[in-house]
């Protein structure tokens, strides 16, 4: 029993020590963003004085996109960009009408000299990086422009993001995302809430500290001889990006994140679309960390500074799996903690260990959240929400974690977007739905019942530190179960 228990105390020390570990890297990269954000400009041109204006190419990569597709096409229709100088290549790997909305979108605006370029593949292998690296093969463009279908590029986007290539060591320059649905529900407030910390902080930390950043899949300008040289657009992963982003800067080329100039997007509104892509980016994540991990912490030429962060930042996704599986120890310690007194003292240790953590990832969420509000409260009320939100997703996030590591190949899941921006418009009776059952209900209303018995036993030892964490976890794992079971009678509400 003692060995036992000895073996849980340590786990949950090392976990912990690894959540403690990843806060500290999040609030370093806070640091850098508010004290060295102002040297990112020193060396960078206007729009103006771009000499000459290069090819480029746009490639929209595209599966079934029915909804948004039409929105898109106009959008980058408006691009304020030399006709002559640009084509459009709109990578569609689709099996419905998506294809003849794009057909007739070309078709009735030939007129006009957008130099759109429709392309089928045969066969859709490699999904997004292999529609992407097919589209590369013929690409004219020295300079490669890539949206999803939900993004909504500015006009001006090619003219401000160009020049920052005159340095010719720069391979990759990413937007920051802006969310165009944002208010729509609680759901998507959250989710915005955690990408603006990566946007608003996270990336520029990370440039300006010269450590490795990371392409974002869209609304962004790689230089064509970078891909390239990286070795192209690769399916080995679910995060194609992230892949060529390590591969491009381990080649010593340099990566610019641009937080001045956003690219609107939609964020998606229902709970099994943002279970599969949180899903896929954290498979993904886990499969870069088996791929590159090693090879970045035995280059010499890599600062240990740089290495610290690219650990945490290729093991981010491992963080949920330390809190679910802290979350799911937490019960048995507080059973030692009553039959076994003397291990009270390492309880204590872990959970201050913990609340430090929260504190750093509270100043780290809070640097961004104020860049675009100004209520405390507001902040007070969405900083534990979306702890708890993301706690309830670290079941399905563990596995896909789990599934990285082992090497275990899956498809790669589109998020597909609707087209919802206000409050008025509705998805429930919307085709790209997914009605087949998912088992992680079921498991999630499990863990509701023991984190349930979990918050009892703790008040019964009037430990309310464990209450609290308890409590964030109930109220995570209770929603997701209670908005899966609303998915699945989504067609009749």
């Amino acid at each position: 029993m003692a060995i036992l228990i000895s073996i849980v105390f340590i786990f949950s020390l090392i976990l912990s020590v690894f959540v403690f570990c990843f806060s500290v890297a999040q609030l370093g990269l806070a640091y850098n963003y508010v004290l060295k954000k102002k040297r990112i400009n020193d060396n960078l041109s206007p729009y103006s004085q771009i000499d000459t204006l290069p090819f480029v190419t746009i490639q929209l990569p595209i599966y079934n996109e029915s909804y948004v597709i039409e929105r898109l096409l106009n959008c980058i229709a408006n691009i304020e960009y030399p006709k002559q100088l640009l084509e459009i290549q709109v990578l569609d790997d689709s099996t419905d009408e998506t294809s003849l909305i794009i057909a007739n979108f070309i078709e009735q605006n030939k007129d006009l000299g957008h130099n759109f370029i429709h392309i089928q593949r045969p066969n859709r292998n490699g999904y997004k990086a292999g529609a992407l690296a097919f589209g590369l093969q013929i690409a004219k463009g020295e300079y490669i422009a890539i949206f999803d279908a939900d993004f909504l590029p500015k006009s001006s986007f090619l003219l401000e993001t160009l020049p920052y290539f005159k340095n010719n060591k720069v391979g990759i320059v990413q937007t920051r995302w802006e969310h165009i649905n944002k208010n729509y529900s609680w759901l998507t407030q959250l989710q915005a809430f955690g990408l603006d910390g990566h946007f608003y902080v996270d990336q520029i930390g990370r440039m300006v500290g010269n450590h490795f950043g990371n392409f974002n899949g869209t609304a962004g300008v790689w230089r064509k001889s970078c891909i390239i040289d990286a070795g192209s657009w690769s399916a080995e992963t679910l995060t194609e990006d992230l892949d060529l982003s390590y591969r491009a800067q381990l080649k010593g080329w340099k990566f610019v994140y641009l937080e001045k100039i956003g690219s609107p997007a939609e964020l998606p509104v229902e709970i099994k679309a943002v279970k599969a892509q949180q899903y896929r980016w954290a498979k993904g994540a886990a499969q870069n960390a088996k791929k590159h991990l090693i090879n970045v912490l035995c280059t010499k030429e890599i600062a240990i500074i740089t290495k610290f962060y690219a650990f945490f930042h290729l093991l981010n996704s491992g963080t949920f799996l330390g809190l679910f599986s802290l979350a799911l120890f937490t019960i048995p310690l507080l059973f030692f903690q009553n039959y076994l007194p003397e291990y009270l003292s390492n309880l204590l240790f872990i959970t201050k260990i913990f609340k430090i953590s929260f504190l750093f990832l509270g100043i780290y969420f809070g640097i961004s959240f104020f860049k675009t509000n100004n209520s405390i409260l507001k902040f007070i009320f969405l900083f534990p929400a979306f702890l708890a939100f993301m706690m309830g997703l670290s079941l399905s996030l563990a596995f896909g974690i789990a599934q990285g590591y082992w090497g275990h190949k899956s498809a790669f899941i589109r998020t597909p977007k609707y087209n919802i921006l206000t409050k008025n418009d509705s998805w429930h009776k919307n085709k790209y739905l997914n009605h087949s059952f998912d088992w992680y209900i079921v498991i999630e209303g499990i863990l509701v019942l023991y984190f349930t018995f979990g918050i009892y036993l703790a008040y019964q030892l009037n430990d309310f530190s464990s209450i609290s964490y308890l409590g964030m976890l109930l109220v995570g794992f209770s929603t997701l179960f209670l908005m899966g079971i609303r998915h699945l009678f989504a067609e009749k509400l």
